[in-house]
């Protein structure tokens, strides 16, 4: 019942559940179920979150929207409460939390939020010298130390707001000025979010060296073990990592016959029903395009029959015409006509490299034949001296008034 619950879920409720965990899990210890169901609900946000397609690599942070800011975080959380997962092969849960950090600091690095100093150390392969490290360290904890600051002051002024709002709908009855308020709580909470992942980041890189040097540390002792260890040792790790991978290919050669990839949602409008919780990811959907109705309320949704029901269904009509598909219908029907399009190039491809065209055409029987062009040229000097001793018009010089 858990999963169904999980998977009917909408994003925002998904990702405000698991940024609850995940703020419990940073501040205090918690069990290891209250993780694994914060890592287990932030990767159905991450399923949801890819298949609505929500970001795009030819984007920056001013072409999202305030809405799905928040959802940049998403693979950060998930870094974080990973590495809280207690295993005894402590090595693979270090490499999937490297990865996640490593996805959200390109894909930040994408959108044009990580700042220029951390993109400076990065292309010059890190800081070498003890100096250098150092400064960095001071520059990035300048900046975690400044997003905080800031993250307080917007938390105080929108509850400072919120404080003269009330005040000012009990004083008085008519309410002015909602249109700049509800202006200044968008730009705020498009500032929070843009702070917040600004802290995000700063964290990331920190956590990310720590977890470098924790594989770094853990490997070497592994190592010393093999080494000091018998042969024999050595030889039940390696039994044991062959019989995983027979299994895990075993199992998915199996699941290979009935598993398909689920296909990516392409309707803009059933993208936002999912996200807004009016739909589920699993229901299914057509792109069927509904066109809007003008008219008298007692002729929509039937067809006239009467010539009064037809002058009376043309009333407050637009004044342009009404888009006959979709976007989405639009889009399929392009990307049909570039797939015959690319298909029609092949076959001349094709044509032009067979034998027939490289050989060129050939010569027809008897089109060499001399006698042939003899008496061809013979025909046209005989019409040429006919037309000249016959000019236009010459027959029909009686039909003329002056003839």
């Amino acid at each position: 019942m858990g999963e169904l619950k999980m998977q009917e879920m909408s994003l925002p409720a998904l990702f405000e559940q698991a940024r609850k965990i995940h703020s419990i899990a940073s501040e205090s210890t918690v069990d290891q179920d209250v993780v694994e169901k914060g890592c287990e609900l932030l990767i159905q946000c991450e399923e949801m979150v890819t298949k609505l397609g929500l970001f795009s690599l030819n984007e920056t942070k001013d072409d999202i929207s305030t809405a799905n800011l928040k959802y940049i975080l998403v693979p950060y959380y998930l870094a974080e409460l990973t590495e809280k997962i207690a295993e005894d092969n402590r090595i693979k849960v270090l490499k999937v939390s490297q990865a996640k950090l490593k996805e959200f600091i390109s894909f930040c690095e994408t959108m044009e939020l990580v700042p220029e100093e951390e993109i400076e150390t990065s292309t010059q392969g890190g800081a070498n010298s003890f100096a250098d490290r150092r400064a960095k360290k001071i520059a990035r904890f300048k900046r975690q130390r400044a997003a905080e600051s800031k993250l307080l002051d917007l938390k105080e002024q929108k509850e400072r707001r919120g404080r003269s709002t009330k005040a000012a709908a009990l004083s008085t009855p008519v309410e002015t000025g909602e249109d700049d308020v509800s202006d200044d709580d968008g730009e705020e909470e498009r500032e929070a979010w843009l702070t917040t992942i600004s802290l995000a980041l700063g964290k990331a890189f920190d956590l990310l060296e720590m977890l470098n040097k924790e594989e770094e540390m853990l490997s070497a002792i592994k190592e010393r073990q093999l080494q000091d260890g018998e042969k024999e040792f050595s030889q039940i790790v390696l039994d044991e990592r062959t019989k995983k991978a027979e299994t895990w290919h075993r199992d998915a050669a199996a699941r290979a016959h009935y598993t398909k990839p689920a296909a990516p949602i392409t309707c803009a409008t059933f993208a936002q029903d999912v996200i807004e919780g009016r739909a589920t990811v699993s229901q299914a959907h057509e792109h069927k395009h509904q066109p809007l109705i003008f008219g008298p309320a007692s002729l929509v949704g039937r067809n006239p029959t009467t010539e009064r029901e037809k002058i009376a269904a043309q009333v407050f009509q637009p004044h342009y015409r009404l888009p006959t598909m979709s976007i989405e219908e639009a889009g399929l029907t392009e990307m049909n006509m570039m797939n015959e399009w690319q298909e029609r190039n092949m076959k001349l491809m094709e044509e032009a490299n067979s034998s027939w065209h490289k050989d060129g055409p050939k010569s027809r029987p008897g089109e060499d034949d001399e006698e042939d062009d003899d008496a061809a040229q013979d025909k046209a000097r005989a019409w040429d001296y006919w037309k000249d001793d016959n000019p236009r018009g010459a027959g029909n010089k009686k039909l003329t008034p002056c003839g």
